[in-house]
């Protein structure tokens, strides 16, 4: 009968969670400690040849420097937080991108994650973050209460939010020029012979929304306007609460001429409604937003720089962290209006 194989001559299986150490390392080299320790940490004091050894040593086993170590020595992490409203918003791909490139600058890794626009996610997330010793945090705020953040900040953690202010604490923020934005394209509509004009934003409690609306409100006023309650409609962005929003305001026997639209989300349910209609209605857009110049007539917009917004956000965030004495500030980023077409149209009737 054949011999039933010994258990050693199994292939053994991976020792999941049993790194390499340097205590390995220094074996296998045949060195001290403190040498091994030198030379992953780039220190002086070794010659070329222990260097070598060591350093065929570190390739062989596959070791890798334990940062979490460095990190209770230094209180340093070399990372930061970003915590998003949604990774799938096209907003947020450009300036999660600035800041991961300012971070990387800094030599700095950078974490993110979604709130999904959940005030307790976010809480959730930035504390995680937190936990985690990250050095800074970016934060595009979903609630309006963040004393939660009072005691990571006053044990150093460098805070920037981005988009919309924090809530119930001083604190540096970055926003785009929401109200002026909205209150240019409105104006814009209205030079084009406009009078009846909607508008179909973001939930109400959001600041962007609240304040494009007020953009928008302040526009009108300008111009003289009354605004009727039905050309408003603020609420959840998914496609069918704005589809009945936009249908509901280009009906009736008196309907809008042109739409205001208070961000990118809202602005592809409304150019598909405005597609199936008989008349041509105008469109002006927050956000700017991808093929927006290739459709006929190309979408107006006001559109906002989430790069500079950003590169801003993590500037302002390394700056403290290097130590800077600064106040809290709030800095608004102009936007810029881009005329493409669908806002020039004039009235059909």
């Amino acid at each position: 009968m054949p011999e039933t194989p010994r258990r050693a001559d199994r292939p053994s299986a991976p020792r999941y969670g049993n790194r390499p150490t340097m205590k390995d390392v220094a074996a296998r080299a045949g060195v001290g400690l403190k040498t091994v320790s030198r030379v992953v940490n780039g220190e002086p004091g070794v010659t070329p040849e222990t260097e070598r050894r060591v350093q065929e040593a570190i390739d062989a086993l596959g070791f890798r420097r334990n940062d979490s170590a460095r990190v209770l020595r230094k209180g340093r992490t070399a990372s930061v937080g970003l915590v998003l409203e949604d990774l799938a918003d096209p907003f947020y791909g450009p300036l999660s991108r600035a800041v991961e490139e300012v971070a990387r600058a800094h030599g700095a890794l950078l974490i993110n994650g979604s709130s999904a626009e959940d005030p307790d996610r976010e809480q959730e997330l930035a504390l995680a973050l937190c936990a985690r010793r990250v050095d800074g945090l970016v934060i595009i705020p979903a609630g309006d209460d963040h004393r939660y953040l009072e005691p990571e900040i006053k044990a150093g953690v460098a805070t920037v939010f981005v988009d919309r202010p924090a809530g119930g604490i001083d604190a540096d923020c970055v926003l785009s020029d929401n109200f002026g934005g909205a209150r240019q394209g409105v104006a814009h509509l209205v030079a084009h012979g406009h009078r009846r004009i909607g508008f179909i934003g973001d939930m109400p409690r959001i600041h962007t929304a609240s304040e494009r609306l007020r953009g928008y409100r302040t526009a009108m006023e300008d111009a003289g306007i009354p605004v009727e309650d039905a050309w408003m409609s603020l609420g959840a962005t998914d496609p069918a609460r704005v589809r009945r929003a936009a249908e509901e305001m280009l009906s009736g026997p008196s309907p809008v001429t042109a739409v205001f639209s208070g961000n990118n989300r809202v602005t592809v349910t409304v150019i598909r409604v405005l597609a199936e209609q008989s008349r041509r209605v105008a469109l002006v857009a927050f956000d700017d937003l991808e093929l927006a110049d290739l459709l006929q007539p190309g979408v107006t917009v006001v559109a906002q720089d989430a790069a500079a917004i950003g590169r801003t956000a993590a500037d302002r965030l390394f700056r403290q962290l290097d130590g800077a004495l600064l106040l809290p500030e709030r800095i608004e980023l102009p936007t810029r209006l881009i005329a493409r077409g669908s806002g020039e149209l004039p009235p059909a009737d």
